[in-house]
Protein backbone atom coordinates (compact mmCIF):
# COMPACT_ATOMS: atom_id res chain seq x y z
CA UNK A 1 0.00 0.00 0.00
CA UNK A 2 1.87 3.76 -1.25
CA UNK A 3 1.44 6.09 1.99
CA UNK A 4 -0.73 8.62 1.42
CA UNK A 5 0.89 12.01 1.49
CA UNK A 6 -0.20 14.98 3.76
CA UNK A 7 -2.01 18.00 2.89
CA UNK A 8 1.05 20.14 3.39
CA UNK A 9 3.07 17.88 1.12
CA UNK A 10 0.19 17.54 -1.64
CA UNK A 11 0.43 21.60 -2.01
CA UNK A 12 4.06 21.47 -2.31
CA UNK A 13 4.11 18.85 -4.91
CA UNK A 14 1.46 20.71 -7.04
CA UNK A 15 2.68 23.98 -6.60
CA UNK A 16 6.38 22.43 -7.80
CA UNK A 17 4.72 21.04 -11.61
CA UNK A 18 2.04 24.23 -12.06
CA UNK A 19 2.94 27.69 -13.73
CA UNK A 20 0.73 30.16 -14.65
CA UNK A 21 -0.82 30.39 -18.31
CA UNK A 22 -0.02 33.16 -20.03
CA UNK A 23 -2.38 34.63 -22.43
CA UNK A 24 -0.29 34.26 -25.36
CA UNK A 25 -0.20 30.55 -24.43
CA UNK A 26 -3.75 29.72 -23.87
CA UNK A 27 -5.42 28.32 -25.81
CA UNK A 28 -8.89 30.96 -26.26
CA UNK A 29 -7.16 33.75 -24.86
CA UNK A 30 -9.94 35.93 -25.46
CA UNK A 31 -12.57 33.48 -24.37
CA UNK A 32 -13.93 33.52 -27.94
CA UNK A 33 -14.20 29.54 -28.53
CA UNK A 34 -15.83 29.55 -25.13
CA UNK A 35 -18.61 32.12 -25.77
CA UNK A 36 -19.14 30.47 -29.03
CA UNK A 37 -20.36 27.35 -27.24
CA UNK A 38 -22.59 29.25 -24.83
CA UNK A 39 -23.89 31.25 -27.78
CA UNK A 40 -25.62 28.02 -28.95
CA UNK A 41 -26.34 26.57 -26.14
CA UNK A 42 -28.31 29.09 -24.38
CA UNK A 43 -30.02 30.46 -28.12
CA UNK A 44 -33.73 30.41 -28.79
CA UNK A 45 -33.30 27.20 -30.90
CA UNK A 46 -33.25 25.37 -27.63
CA UNK A 47 -35.78 26.35 -25.78
CA UNK A 48 -34.51 26.90 -22.40
CA UNK A 49 -33.01 22.92 -22.72
CA UNK A 50 -35.97 21.52 -20.11
CA UNK A 51 -34.81 18.07 -19.55
CA UNK A 52 -36.36 15.62 -21.58
CA UNK A 53 -37.42 18.34 -24.33
CA UNK A 54 -36.99 18.27 -27.57
CA UNK A 55 -34.20 21.15 -27.57
CA UNK A 56 -32.90 19.65 -24.62
CA UNK A 57 -32.16 16.67 -26.88
CA UNK A 58 -30.85 19.08 -29.49
CA UNK A 59 -28.63 20.11 -27.00
CA UNK A 60 -27.41 16.87 -25.99
CA UNK A 61 -26.71 16.12 -30.08
CA UNK A 62 -24.58 19.03 -30.30
CA UNK A 63 -22.47 18.37 -26.83
CA UNK A 64 -21.70 15.39 -28.41
CA UNK A 65 -20.72 16.07 -31.78
CA UNK A 66 -18.32 18.91 -30.03
CA UNK A 67 -17.15 16.21 -27.99
CA UNK A 68 -16.50 14.18 -31.16
CA UNK A 69 -14.80 17.10 -32.79
CA UNK A 70 -12.49 17.36 -30.14
CA UNK A 71 -11.35 13.80 -30.44
CA UNK A 72 -13.05 12.70 -27.06
CA UNK A 73 -14.39 9.05 -27.41
CA UNK A 74 -18.01 7.95 -26.88
CA UNK A 75 -18.30 6.56 -23.48
CA UNK A 76 -21.81 6.33 -22.94
CA UNK A 77 -23.99 2.82 -23.93
CA UNK A 78 -23.48 1.00 -26.64
CA UNK A 79 -20.57 2.25 -27.88
CA UNK A 80 -22.55 5.96 -27.68
CA UNK A 81 -22.15 9.30 -26.26
CA UNK A 82 -25.32 8.93 -24.91
CA UNK A 83 -26.98 7.25 -21.75
CA UNK A 84 -30.69 7.45 -21.29
CA UNK A 85 -31.90 8.16 -17.65
CA UNK A 86 -35.08 6.85 -16.89
CA UNK A 87 -37.52 9.40 -15.72
CA UNK A 88 -41.24 10.22 -14.14
CA UNK A 89 -42.32 13.79 -15.29
CA UNK A 90 -45.42 14.93 -12.89
CA UNK A 91 -47.09 17.98 -13.07
CA UNK A 92 -49.33 19.25 -10.73
CA UNK A 93 -52.58 20.56 -12.10
CA UNK A 94 -52.82 23.66 -9.35
CA UNK A 95 -56.77 24.74 -10.78
CA UNK A 96 -57.70 21.29 -9.55
CA UNK A 97 -55.65 21.57 -6.32
CA UNK A 98 -56.26 22.63 -2.98
CA UNK A 99 -54.71 23.45 0.18
CA UNK A 100 -56.18 24.62 3.52
CA UNK A 101 -55.12 25.51 7.12
CA UNK A 102 -57.22 24.83 9.91
CA UNK A 103 -55.33 26.52 13.27
CA UNK A 104 -56.33 27.60 15.98
CA UNK A 105 -60.02 27.63 14.92
CA UNK A 106 -59.32 29.42 11.85
CA UNK A 107 -59.41 28.31 8.08
CA UNK A 108 -57.13 29.86 5.87
CA UNK A 109 -56.94 28.40 2.33
CA UNK A 110 -54.03 28.29 0.40
CA UNK A 111 -53.71 29.03 -3.32
CA UNK A 112 -51.94 26.04 -5.25
CA UNK A 113 -48.93 27.76 -7.15
CA UNK A 114 -49.39 31.53 -5.64
CA UNK A 115 -49.27 30.51 -2.12
CA UNK A 116 -48.11 27.24 -1.45
CA UNK A 117 -46.09 25.52 -4.00
CA UNK A 118 -46.05 21.46 -4.40
CA UNK A 119 -43.06 20.43 -5.17
CA UNK A 120 -43.25 17.95 -8.31
CA UNK A 121 -40.45 16.29 -7.98
CA UNK A 122 -41.61 13.40 -5.45
CA UNK A 123 -44.81 11.57 -5.35
CA UNK A 124 -47.21 13.52 -4.22
CA UNK A 125 -50.74 12.24 -2.11
CA UNK A 126 -53.92 12.52 -3.80
CA UNK A 127 -55.69 13.64 -0.44
CA UNK A 128 -54.43 14.26 2.89
CA UNK A 129 -55.52 15.75 6.18
CA UNK A 130 -52.97 15.47 9.11
CA UNK A 131 -52.13 17.83 12.81
CA UNK A 132 -49.07 19.95 11.96
CA UNK A 133 -45.64 20.05 13.85
CA UNK A 134 -42.59 22.94 13.79
CA UNK A 135 -39.18 21.10 13.96
CA UNK A 136 -37.10 23.93 13.24
CA UNK A 137 -34.52 23.66 10.79
CA UNK A 138 -35.20 20.06 10.49
CA UNK A 139 -31.95 19.43 11.22
CA UNK A 140 -30.57 15.39 12.89
CA UNK A 141 -27.03 15.53 13.42
CA UNK A 142 -25.74 13.40 16.01
CA UNK A 143 -21.90 14.42 15.00
CA UNK A 144 -22.60 17.74 16.14
CA UNK A 145 -24.66 16.94 18.99
CA UNK A 146 -28.47 18.54 17.45
CA UNK A 147 -31.34 16.98 16.87
CA UNK A 148 -34.26 19.01 15.69
CA UNK A 149 -36.69 15.43 15.83
CA UNK A 150 -35.67 14.73 19.73
CA UNK A 151 -38.66 16.49 21.21
CA UNK A 152 -41.44 16.57 18.46
CA UNK A 153 -44.05 13.99 17.87
CA UNK A 154 -43.85 13.73 13.93
CA UNK A 155 -46.36 10.13 13.53
CA UNK A 156 -49.16 10.70 11.19
CA UNK A 157 -47.92 14.29 10.66
CA UNK A 158 -46.91 17.45 8.56
CA UNK A 159 -43.81 18.79 9.75
CA UNK A 160 -43.14 22.43 9.00
CA UNK A 161 -39.56 23.61 8.85
CA UNK A 162 -37.18 26.51 8.52
CA UNK A 163 -34.80 26.40 5.65
CA UNK A 164 -31.59 27.46 7.00
CA UNK A 165 -28.99 26.46 9.78
CA UNK A 166 -27.52 27.66 12.87
CA UNK A 167 -23.95 28.42 12.98
CA UNK A 168 -21.30 26.02 14.04
CA UNK A 169 -21.83 23.43 11.57
CA UNK A 170 -20.21 23.58 8.75
CA UNK A 171 -21.53 24.32 5.86
CA UNK A 172 -20.72 20.41 4.03
CA UNK A 173 -22.61 19.43 6.82
CA UNK A 174 -25.53 21.22 7.30
CA UNK A 175 -26.09 21.01 3.78
CA UNK A 176 -25.60 17.01 3.69
CA UNK A 177 -28.12 16.94 6.28
CA UNK A 178 -30.86 19.53 4.68
CA UNK A 179 -30.41 17.32 1.28
CA UNK A 180 -29.69 13.61 2.55
CA UNK A 181 -30.51 13.13 6.24
CA UNK A 182 -33.78 14.97 6.12
CA UNK A 183 -35.80 12.62 4.17
CA UNK A 184 -34.86 9.45 5.81
CA UNK A 185 -35.60 11.53 9.63
CA UNK A 186 -38.43 12.44 8.21
CA UNK A 187 -39.53 8.71 7.25
CA UNK A 188 -38.18 6.99 10.86
CA UNK A 189 -40.32 9.65 12.46
CA UNK A 190 -43.48 8.46 10.83
CA UNK A 191 -44.33 12.34 9.20
CA UNK A 192 -46.51 12.25 5.98
CA UNK A 193 -45.37 15.23 5.01
CA UNK A 194 -42.81 18.72 4.93
CA UNK A 195 -43.89 21.72 4.59
CA UNK A 196 -40.75 24.33 3.76
CA UNK A 197 -40.67 28.01 4.99
CA UNK A 198 -37.68 29.89 3.09
CA UNK A 199 -37.08 33.07 5.11
CA UNK A 200 -36.68 36.42 3.73
CA UNK A 201 -33.06 36.03 3.72
CA UNK A 202 -32.08 33.87 1.09
CA UNK A 203 -31.30 36.45 -1.20
CA UNK A 204 -31.42 33.75 -4.15
CA UNK A 205 -34.76 32.15 -3.42
CA UNK A 206 -37.09 35.02 -3.24
CA UNK A 207 -41.17 33.72 -3.20
CA UNK A 208 -41.25 35.17 -6.84
CA UNK A 209 -38.36 32.85 -8.25
CA UNK A 210 -40.32 29.57 -6.34
CA UNK A 211 -43.42 30.64 -7.79
CA UNK A 212 -42.85 31.04 -10.97
CA UNK A 213 -40.15 28.18 -11.03
CA UNK A 214 -43.16 26.06 -9.44
CA UNK A 215 -44.33 26.20 -12.20
CA UNK A 216 -42.86 23.83 -14.45
CA UNK A 217 -43.22 20.13 -14.64
CA UNK A 218 -40.80 18.24 -11.83
CA UNK A 219 -39.40 14.63 -11.88
CA UNK A 220 -37.82 11.99 -10.09
CA UNK A 221 -35.95 8.47 -11.26
CA UNK A 222 -38.41 5.91 -12.34
CA UNK A 223 -36.55 3.46 -9.68
CA UNK A 224 -37.13 3.70 -6.16
CA UNK A 225 -33.94 2.99 -5.09
CA UNK A 226 -33.08 6.37 -6.21
CA UNK A 227 -35.57 8.14 -4.91
CA UNK A 228 -35.60 10.25 -1.75
CA UNK A 229 -39.22 9.18 -0.23
CA UNK A 230 -40.61 5.55 -0.49
CA UNK A 231 -44.23 6.45 -1.45
CA UNK A 232 -46.74 9.32 -1.21
CA UNK A 233 -45.41 12.67 0.52
CA UNK A 234 -46.93 15.66 0.64
CA UNK A 235 -44.41 18.31 0.19
CA UNK A 236 -44.21 22.03 -0.98
CA UNK A 237 -43.01 25.16 -0.44
CA UNK A 238 -45.23 28.23 1.61
CA UNK A 239 -45.45 31.72 0.97
CA UNK A 240 -43.42 33.50 3.99
CA UNK A 241 -46.10 35.99 3.43
CA UNK A 242 -48.87 33.09 4.47
CA UNK A 243 -46.70 31.13 6.99
CA UNK A 244 -47.89 33.27 9.70
CA UNK A 245 -51.00 31.26 9.42
CA UNK A 246 -49.44 28.27 10.46
CA UNK A 247 -48.04 29.51 13.91
CA UNK A 248 -51.27 31.09 15.35
CA UNK A 249 -52.44 29.91 18.92
CA UNK A 250 -48.90 28.48 19.50
CA UNK A 251 -47.03 31.43 21.27
CA UNK A 252 -44.49 31.54 18.70
CA UNK A 253 -43.95 34.73 16.35
CA UNK A 254 -42.96 33.88 12.85
CA UNK A 255 -41.29 36.83 12.91
CA UNK A 256 -39.30 36.05 16.14
CA UNK A 257 -38.29 32.61 14.24
CA UNK A 258 -37.22 34.33 10.89
CA UNK A 259 -34.78 36.55 13.01
CA UNK A 260 -33.10 33.67 14.69
CA UNK A 261 -32.63 32.04 11.20
CA UNK A 262 -30.92 35.32 10.05
CA UNK A 263 -28.98 35.71 13.04
CA UNK A 264 -28.25 31.38 12.47
CA UNK A 265 -29.37 31.00 15.95
CA UNK A 266 -30.80 27.78 17.18
CA UNK A 267 -34.81 27.01 16.94
CA UNK A 268 -36.17 24.38 19.34
CA UNK A 269 -39.16 22.67 17.29
CA UNK A 270 -42.41 22.56 19.19
CA UNK A 271 -46.66 21.52 18.48
CA UNK A 272 -48.49 23.95 16.07
CA UNK A 273 -52.17 23.75 17.24
CA UNK A 274 -54.03 22.95 13.75
CA UNK A 275 -54.37 20.82 10.47
CA UNK A 276 -53.58 20.65 7.30
CA UNK A 277 -55.83 19.36 4.26
CA UNK A 278 -54.96 18.56 1.04
CA UNK A 279 -56.06 17.48 -2.46
CA UNK A 280 -53.21 17.25 -4.92
CA UNK A 281 -54.45 16.46 -8.95
CA UNK A 282 -51.56 15.30 -10.94
CA UNK A 283 -50.34 13.98 -14.64
CA UNK A 284 -47.56 11.68 -14.51
CA UNK A 285 -45.79 10.38 -17.43
CA UNK A 286 -42.39 7.92 -18.23
CA UNK A 287 -39.66 9.51 -20.69
CA UNK A 288 -35.97 9.16 -21.04
CA UNK A 289 -33.50 12.04 -20.53
CA UNK A 290 -29.69 11.67 -22.29
CA UNK A 291 -26.49 11.88 -20.17
CA UNK A 292 -23.48 12.83 -22.53
CA UNK A 293 -20.57 11.00 -22.28
CA UNK A 294 -17.61 11.12 -23.32
CA UNK A 295 -13.55 10.02 -22.38
CA UNK A 296 -9.98 11.21 -22.44
CA UNK A 297 -8.19 7.79 -22.20
CA UNK A 298 -5.28 8.21 -20.17
CA UNK A 299 -1.91 6.38 -19.97
CA UNK A 300 0.01 3.44 -18.27
CA UNK A 301 -0.83 1.65 -15.08
CA UNK A 302 -3.64 4.40 -14.15
CA UNK A 303 -5.51 4.54 -16.85
CA UNK A 304 -8.17 2.28 -15.69
CA UNK A 305 -9.62 4.82 -13.11
CA UNK A 306 -11.55 7.75 -13.90
CA UNK A 307 -12.11 11.71 -13.02
CA UNK A 308 -14.75 13.12 -14.15
CA UNK A 309 -15.41 16.53 -15.09
CA UNK A 310 -19.49 17.29 -14.48
CA UNK A 311 -21.78 19.73 -15.48
CA UNK A 312 -25.47 20.34 -16.37
CA UNK A 313 -26.82 20.65 -19.87
CA UNK A 314 -30.51 21.14 -18.45
CA UNK A 315 -31.99 24.18 -17.80
CA UNK A 316 -35.37 25.23 -16.95
CA UNK A 317 -37.00 25.68 -20.62
CA UNK A 318 -40.01 27.91 -21.60
CA UNK A 319 -42.32 29.63 -18.10
CA UNK A 320 -43.86 32.69 -18.07
CA UNK A 321 -42.53 35.91 -20.06
CA UNK A 322 -39.80 38.45 -18.60
CA UNK A 323 -39.75 41.45 -20.60
CA UNK A 324 -41.53 39.78 -23.36
CA UNK A 325 -39.48 36.78 -23.36
CA UNK A 326 -40.32 32.94 -22.04
CA UNK A 327 -37.53 31.41 -22.59
CA UNK A 328 -35.04 30.60 -19.74
CA UNK A 329 -31.80 30.51 -21.44
CA UNK A 330 -29.38 29.33 -18.83
CA UNK A 331 -26.49 31.14 -20.08
CA UNK A 332 -24.65 31.13 -17.00
CA UNK A 333 -26.59 28.10 -15.61
CA UNK A 334 -25.22 26.18 -16.91
CA UNK A 335 -24.39 26.48 -20.75
CA UNK A 336 -21.11 28.35 -19.59
CA UNK A 337 -20.23 24.87 -17.34
CA UNK A 338 -20.56 23.11 -20.31
CA UNK A 339 -18.59 25.44 -22.22
CA UNK A 340 -15.80 25.15 -19.86
CA UNK A 341 -15.99 21.10 -20.24
CA UNK A 342 -15.98 21.79 -23.95
CA UNK A 343 -12.47 23.39 -23.61
CA UNK A 344 -11.08 21.03 -21.26
CA UNK A 345 -11.58 17.97 -24.16
CA UNK A 346 -10.26 20.76 -26.09
CA UNK A 347 -6.89 21.73 -24.72
CA UNK A 348 -6.69 18.86 -22.83
CA UNK A 349 -5.22 16.45 -25.43
CA UNK A 350 -2.74 18.95 -27.01
CA UNK A 351 -1.03 19.03 -22.85
CA UNK A 352 2.80 17.40 -23.92
CA UNK A 353 2.20 15.28 -20.54
CA UNK A 354 -0.62 13.32 -20.89
CA UNK A 355 -2.22 12.49 -17.56
CA UNK A 356 -1.78 9.19 -16.35
CA UNK A 357 -5.53 8.40 -15.23
CA UNK A 358 -8.55 8.78 -17.50
CA UNK A 359 -10.71 11.60 -17.68
CA UNK A 360 -14.70 11.08 -18.05
CA UNK A 361 -16.45 14.08 -19.59
CA UNK A 362 -20.69 13.87 -18.66
CA UNK A 363 -22.88 16.35 -19.37
CA UNK A 364 -25.88 15.29 -16.79
CA UNK A 365 -29.13 15.81 -17.76
CA UNK A 366 -31.65 16.53 -15.16
CA UNK A 367 -29.70 18.99 -12.44
CA UNK A 368 -32.75 21.14 -12.09
CA UNK A 369 -34.77 18.50 -11.01
CA UNK A 370 -33.15 17.15 -8.48
CA UNK A 371 -29.50 16.08 -9.67
CA UNK A 372 -31.39 13.41 -11.05
CA UNK A 373 -28.82 12.47 -14.25
CA UNK A 374 -26.24 12.67 -11.92
CA UNK A 375 -27.33 10.56 -9.28
CA UNK A 376 -28.50 8.45 -12.01
CA UNK A 377 -24.67 8.15 -13.39
CA UNK A 378 -23.13 7.55 -10.00
CA UNK A 379 -25.32 4.95 -9.66
CA UNK A 380 -24.89 3.32 -12.52
CA UNK A 381 -21.73 4.39 -14.57
CA UNK A 382 -20.89 3.91 -18.02
CA UNK A 383 -17.48 2.70 -16.74
CA UNK A 384 -16.93 -0.07 -14.24
CA UNK A 385 -18.46 0.78 -10.72
CA UNK A 386 -15.45 1.55 -7.99
CA UNK A 387 -12.90 3.08 -10.93
CA UNK A 388 -13.96 6.94 -10.25
CA UNK A 389 -12.10 8.46 -7.71
CA UNK A 390 -12.60 12.39 -8.12
CA UNK A 391 -15.45 14.73 -9.35
CA UNK A 392 -14.72 18.17 -10.78
CA UNK A 393 -18.17 19.79 -11.21
CA UNK A 394 -18.85 22.72 -12.74
CA UNK A 395 -21.94 25.00 -12.51
CA UNK A 396 -22.21 28.26 -13.63
CA UNK A 397 -18.88 29.89 -12.22
CA UNK A 398 -19.74 33.28 -13.22
CA UNK A 399 -17.10 34.95 -14.67
CA UNK A 400 -18.49 38.57 -14.38
CA UNK A 401 -14.74 40.19 -13.15
CA UNK A 402 -11.65 39.49 -13.48
CA UNK A 403 -10.76 36.30 -11.37
CA UNK A 404 -8.76 36.77 -8.24
CA UNK A 405 -10.13 34.54 -5.96
CA UNK A 406 -12.10 31.22 -6.75
CA UNK A 407 -14.58 29.27 -4.87
CA UNK A 408 -13.89 25.65 -4.09
CA UNK A 409 -17.06 24.05 -2.54
CA UNK A 410 -15.80 21.43 -0.18
CA UNK A 411 -12.38 22.45 -0.22
CA UNK A 412 -11.96 21.42 3.29
CA UNK A 413 -13.02 17.83 2.77
CA UNK A 414 -10.57 15.82 1.30
CA UNK A 415 -7.14 15.72 -0.94
CA UNK A 416 -8.49 17.59 -3.69
CA UNK A 417 -8.86 21.09 -1.63
CA UNK A 418 -5.03 21.45 -1.56
CA UNK A 419 -4.78 20.86 -5.16
CA UNK A 420 -7.04 22.62 -5.90
CA UNK A 421 -5.61 25.83 -4.16
CA UNK A 422 -1.82 25.22 -5.32
CA UNK A 423 -3.29 25.14 -8.40
CA UNK A 424 -4.73 28.63 -8.59
CA UNK A 425 -1.62 30.32 -6.39
CA UNK A 426 0.34 29.05 -8.99
CA UNK A 427 -1.47 30.83 -11.69
CA UNK A 428 -1.89 33.92 -9.69
CA UNK A 429 -5.43 33.95 -7.83
CA UNK A 430 -6.21 32.21 -3.93
CA UNK A 431 -8.85 30.19 -3.04
CA UNK A 432 -11.84 31.49 -0.11
CA UNK A 433 -14.12 29.82 2.08
CA UNK A 434 -17.96 30.16 1.29
CA UNK A 435 -19.00 33.30 3.16
CA UNK A 436 -22.87 31.69 2.72
CA UNK A 437 -22.91 28.19 3.86
CA UNK A 438 -26.72 28.18 5.01
CA UNK A 439 -27.49 28.59 1.38
CA UNK A 440 -25.94 25.05 0.81
CA UNK A 441 -24.53 25.25 -2.34
CA UNK A 442 -21.92 22.39 -1.60
CA UNK A 443 -25.59 19.78 -2.18
CA UNK A 444 -27.25 22.04 -4.70
CA UNK A 445 -25.43 20.70 -7.75
CA UNK A 446 -24.02 17.49 -9.67
CA UNK A 447 -20.76 17.03 -7.06
CA UNK A 448 -23.31 16.16 -4.50
CA UNK A 449 -24.51 13.17 -6.28
CA UNK A 450 -20.79 11.78 -7.10
CA UNK A 451 -20.20 12.35 -2.86
CA UNK A 452 -23.17 9.93 -1.70
CA UNK A 453 -21.23 6.99 -3.55
CA UNK A 454 -18.34 8.02 -1.81
CA UNK A 455 -16.17 9.73 -4.59
CA UNK A 456 -14.39 12.97 -3.16
CA UNK A 457 -15.58 15.67 -5.09
CA UNK A 458 -15.49 19.64 -5.33
CA UNK A 459 -17.08 22.66 -7.53
CA UNK A 460 -15.63 25.39 -8.77
CA UNK A 461 -16.73 29.02 -9.17
CA UNK A 462 -15.69 32.09 -9.53
CA UNK A 463 -15.30 33.51 -5.20
CA UNK A 464 -15.71 36.78 -4.20
CA UNK A 465 -14.95 38.28 -0.11
CA UNK A 466 -18.13 39.41 1.39
CA UNK A 467 -18.81 43.32 1.20
CA UNK A 468 -17.23 43.92 -2.28
CA UNK A 469 -17.98 45.06 -5.50
CA UNK A 470 -18.15 41.78 -6.75
CA UNK A 471 -19.90 40.55 -4.19
CA UNK A 472 -22.32 42.97 -5.25
CA UNK A 473 -22.36 41.77 -8.68
CA UNK A 474 -23.06 38.25 -8.18
CA UNK A 475 -26.07 39.22 -5.39
CA UNK A 476 -27.69 41.27 -8.60
CA UNK A 477 -27.15 38.51 -10.39
CA UNK A 478 -28.71 36.04 -8.74
CA UNK A 479 -31.71 39.04 -7.65
CA UNK A 480 -32.05 39.71 -11.70
CA UNK A 481 -31.12 37.06 -13.54
CA UNK A 482 -31.40 33.38 -11.76
CA UNK A 483 -33.62 30.83 -13.43
CA UNK A 484 -35.16 33.96 -15.58
CA UNK A 485 -35.11 34.22 -19.35
CA UNK A 486 -32.78 37.06 -18.27
CA UNK A 487 -29.69 34.16 -17.88
CA UNK A 488 -29.15 35.08 -21.64
CA UNK A 489 -26.51 36.52 -24.33
CA UNK A 490 -26.98 40.16 -23.24
CA UNK A 491 -25.47 39.99 -19.66
CA UNK A 492 -22.13 41.38 -19.33
CA UNK A 493 -19.54 38.31 -19.07
CA UNK A 494 -15.87 38.70 -18.66
CA UNK A 495 -14.59 36.51 -21.42
CA UNK A 496 -10.86 36.92 -20.24
CA UNK A 497 -11.61 35.88 -17.02
CA UNK A 498 -13.28 32.93 -18.62
CA UNK A 499 -10.30 31.88 -20.63
CA UNK A 500 -8.61 32.16 -17.56
CA UNK A 501 -10.33 29.94 -15.57
CA UNK A 502 -10.78 27.27 -18.29
CA UNK A 503 -6.50 27.22 -18.58
CA UNK A 504 -6.94 26.59 -14.78
CA UNK A 505 -9.68 23.90 -14.72
CA UNK A 506 -7.35 22.16 -17.55
CA UNK A 507 -4.17 22.65 -15.66
CA UNK A 508 -6.14 21.35 -12.48
CA UNK A 509 -7.42 18.14 -13.87
CA UNK A 510 -4.44 17.22 -15.62
CA UNK A 511 -3.31 17.43 -12.00
CA UNK A 512 -5.51 15.26 -10.09
CA UNK A 513 -5.09 13.14 -12.86
CA UNK A 514 -1.63 12.31 -12.82
CA UNK A 515 -1.60 12.56 -8.96
CA UNK A 516 -0.06 8.78 -7.84
CA UNK A 517 -1.96 9.07 -4.72
CA UNK A 518 -5.62 8.39 -4.86
CA UNK A 519 -7.80 11.19 -4.03
CA UNK A 520 -9.18 10.59 -0.40
CA UNK A 521 -11.88 12.47 2.19
CA UNK A 522 -9.86 13.99 5.13
CA UNK A 523 -9.48 12.06 8.12
CA UNK A 524 -12.22 14.56 9.69
CA UNK A 525 -14.69 15.46 7.08
CA UNK A 526 -18.13 14.11 7.27
CA UNK A 527 -18.26 12.47 4.29
CA UNK A 528 -14.95 10.35 5.01
CA UNK A 529 -18.15 7.54 5.67
CA UNK A 530 -18.83 7.20 2.55
CA UNK A 531 -15.53 5.98 1.35
CA UNK A 532 -14.93 2.96 -0.64
CA UNK A 533 -12.11 0.92 -2.25
CA UNK A 534 -11.55 1.69 -5.78
CA UNK A 535 -11.69 -0.97 -8.00
CA UNK A 536 -9.05 -2.35 -9.79
CA UNK A 537 -10.93 -3.43 -12.84
CA UNK A 538 -9.61 -2.87 -15.94
CA UNK A 539 -12.18 -3.25 -18.50
CA UNK A 540 -14.22 0.04 -19.44
CA UNK A 541 -17.62 -0.11 -21.61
Amino acid sequence: MRKRLSGCALVALAISVVTPVRAENRADPDGTQWWGYIATLAGDTFEGRDTGSVGHLAAADFVAAEFRKAGAKPAGAGGTYFQAVPLVSEAIDAARSGVRVDVAGASTPLAVGEDIVLSAGVPQPAALTAPLAFIGYGLAIPEAGHDDFADVDLRGKVAVRIYSGPSGISGALLAHSQAYALPKALEKAGAVGLITIIPPHHRDIPWDFVRRNGRHSGMYIDDPAQQDFVGPHLNGLINPAKAAALFAGSGHSLDDIFAAASAQQPIAGFPLNGSITANVAMTTRQLTSPNVVALLPGSGKLKTQYVVISAHLDHVGIGDPVKGDPIHHGAMDNASGVASMLEVANQLPKKADKPRRSILLVAVTGEEKGLLGSRYFAGNPTVPKGSIVADINLDQPLPLFPLKHLLVMGEEQSSLGPIARATALAQGFDTVPDGEPDRMLFVRSDNYSFIRTGVPAIGLTFGHPKGTPEDAKVADWFLTRYHTPQDNLSQPVDKVAASVFNAYLTALVARVASEPVVPHWNSDSFFKRFERPVSSTSSTK
